[in-house]
């Protein structure tokens, strides 16, 4: 289920490119101050740095708690949903960054206030970096944990990553294109961490 998610994602991000410039130049131009301060607000959930900082301090307290001889099936759970997401987020982000520097995107904003748009393939310039979306990808591979680790709420768990996913979209700190490729990379990414990686640990459906 995940990998065809990530792949009718990806194939969308690629349709999406035809619209992309549109779509970003109506969406500056209607979000208000308001309605930008509040998504400004919310889209850090999703960055990479906060979720990787809370995967490696619950594992080290699930270390932790092992060695002065807690017990119990939470523990080992905690310890390989940790590794798990440390993995799925390397993977997905090592794609995702090798993708960003061949291809070079400038981000909408950058084609708003300075007229610079489009791809600029083999250039190599981190400033280049709209495509795809680290910050989906990471909302992604955290709705999977959760989905793990709570299955009965995975609508909320990924209605959740898709509103925090689209924000980048709204803030118009990446196109379209760029969120829904960075979401399908981060499902797939996630799917094969699990599956390969940490076999029994992931709903059937998966």
């Amino acid at each position: 289920m995940l990998f065809w998610s990530g792949l009718i994602l990806i194939a969308l991000g690629l349709c999406a490119l035809l619209v992309d410039r549109a779509l970003a130049h109506f969406i500056y131009d209607h979000v208000n101050a308001r309605a930008h301060k509040f998504l400004d607000g919310i889209t850090h959930y999703a960055k990479a740095g906060h979720w990787l900082a809370a995967a490696i301090i619950a594992l080290v307290g699930a270390a932790i708690a092992r060695h002065f001889g807690a017990s119990g099936d939470a523990i080992p759970q905690l310890i390989n949903y940790s590794l798990a997401f440390i993995a799925m987020l390397t993977l997905g982000s090592t794609v995702l960054h090798v993708i960003k520097l061949v291809l070079g995107r400038r981000r909408p904003r950058d084609d708003m206030e300075m007229g610079l748009y489009g791809f600029v393939p083999f250039a190599f310039n981190l400033e280049y970096n709209s495509f795809p979306s680290g910050h989906a990808l990471t909302i992604c591979c955290v709705a999977v944990i959760f989905t793990c680790v709570w299955p009965l709420w995975w609508p909320l768990w990924f209605a959740i990553a898709a509103v925090l996913a689209v924000t980048r979209a709204l803030l118009t700190a990446h196109f379209l294109s760029d969120v829904l490729i960075g979401a399908g990379i981060g499902l797939i990414a996630a799917r094969e961490v699990l599956l390969l990686g940490f076999p029994g640990f992931a709903p059937g459906w998966f």
